[in-house]
């Protein structure tokens, strides 16, 4: 079987320098909304980047693309989930039903997915490493005033990330948590254009964590939360 690389979110700013990151050194899984073979083989080059259009919070979907690659000669040694998002912020008490919900699916349901997909073969090969992208509200939940939701979720995420990282520590499968302050993307820019974009963390910074984490000097390192604040202080 060869070994590959998937990254979840991928059709996102950060999900394609990621992708752009891992396919310098192997295959990749580009799963996710919005990836298209076509663009990934002119991007990356034919037969670097595997396109793996799901949504990432059913399971069902999840079992399909693993059958596939099984068929095709591929395991997964290794995953970024780097699917997320923000719904917008209020006052708790004025969140909206749907938005608590939302964020809810979009930040910590689509990690559970993903991780009880994933897991189960990484622990069956004895080997495999995983990163989920969350967020610095996490572990900052105070500097969310007005954002509840995407805190709660972001902190949910991170709690799933360190349980199941003893729970699978044992079988050679390690669980990380990349804790990102505010990455400069062009939608964030657009959001916050009087911002000084020179102190927030880009993307390409975040896939070179990403890469150590997944790989063989990281052996050690597993259920961390791992900041990753730019110039924006501690």
């Amino acid at each position: 079987m060869r070994s590959a690389i998937l990254i979840s979110g991928a059709g996102g700013a950060l999900g394609s320098a990621l992708v752009a990151h891992f396919a310098k050194f192997g295959v990749v899984v580009a799963a996710g909304r919005g990836v298209a073979q076509s663009e990934l083989d002119v991007a990356h080059g034919a037969g670097r980047v595997l396109a793996a259009p799901l949504e990432l919070g059913v399971a069902a979907a999840w079992r399909e693309l693993l059958d596939r690659l099984k068929n095709e000669g591929f395991a997964l040694d290794g995953a970024v989930l780097a699917a997320g998002g923000w719904r917008g912020g209020t006052a708790l008490a004025d969140t909206p039903d749907d938005v608590w919900s939302g964020m809810l699916a979009v930040n910590l349901e689509t990690a559970r997915v993903s991780l009880q997909a994933l897991l189960p073969g990484m622990v069956e090969r004895g080997r495999g490493s995983v990163v989920v992208i969350g967020s610095s509200a996490a572990v900052r939940p105070w500097e969310s005033a007005k954002a509840a939701a995407y805190a709660a979720s972001k902190a949910g995420a991170l709690a799933l990330v360190q349980a199941s990282a003893a729970e699978v520590l044992a079988n050679g499968v390690r669980v990380n948590a990349l804790l990102p302050s505010t990455i400069d993307t062009p939608a964030n820019r657009s959001a916050m254009p009087k911002a000084d974009f020179s102190r927030w963390v880009t993307p390409a910074s975040i896939a070179e964590v990403a890469g150590f984490l997944l790989s063989d000097a990281a052996r050690d390192v597993s259920g961390a939360a791992l900041p990753v604040y730019g110039r924006v202080g501690v």
